[in-house]
């Protein structure tokens, strides 16, 4: 185990009470595309495991391959895990920062295993359990990392999917996030079932 790693393990250890060794990482990404869901996934880590990767980072920090290689040794390793999705509809409904906030609890609430602390990248959830919320907690906590990186090719993968459906955008480039292709192909042809109404209304077909 690198020092790094160990650093972010002894960072989710802080948090745990005598006899404690579960700890919760919760994360999101997706909050600011044009298109597709937010994504977010909660992991159970066990702190005093011995299945602890190295590598693991913020998400946004690695490669796509890096995060590629993590995703199924993460998916294998942790106690539990689970992802959610919140849907371009319900976004426009409720906004993106109430959507991501009930994506985040759906996700802590889908867990089976039992675990003792739920950490949280920089968001305030409403859930039972105690929690911790952890400014840029995806650079500083095992958990909060892992969590991320799960999202992140999940919610890539989607994408890349939608892309076979609505080529016109470029989805599997851009992820749905804003590009000068993505805006220009708004404008021409206007939108797709996919795009959040209420962040593209300033982009309108011609």
């Amino acid at each position: 185990m690198t020092e790094k790693t160990i650093q972010k393990i002894e960072f989710d250890k802080q948090f745990l009470y005598d006899g404690e060794r579960f700890v919760v990482g919760v994360d999101e990404v997706g909050r600011g595309p044009l298109a597709g869901p937010v994504v977010c996934c909660a992991v159970v880590i066990d702190c005093f495991g011995e299945n602890i990767l190295d590598g693991v980072d913020d998400s946004k920090k690695g490669s796509e391959k890096k995060r590629e290689g993590l995703y199924d040794g993460l998916r294998e390793s942790v106690v539990d895990y689970c992802i959610c999705e919140i849907s371009p509809e319900k976004i426009d409904e409720i906004n993106i920062l109430e959507a991501t906030k009930l994506c985040m609890k759906n996700c802590v609430d889908g867990l089976k295993k039992p675990f003792d602390v739920v950490l949280v990248d920089a968001m305030n959830i409403a859930v039972d359990s105690r929690k911790e919320i952890i400014v840029k907690g995806d650079a500083q906590s095992y958990a909060i990392g892992a969590a991320s990186i799960i999202a992140k090719v999940y919610r890539d993968r989607l994408m890349v999917e939608y892309d076979k459906i609505y080529p016109e955008y470029a989805f599997a480039k851009n992820k749905g996030y804003g590009t000068k292709d993505h805006i220009t192909a708004l404008k021409e042809i206007g939108s797709c079932p996919i795009h959040r109404k209420t962040f593209i209304k300033n982009f309108t077909a011609k």
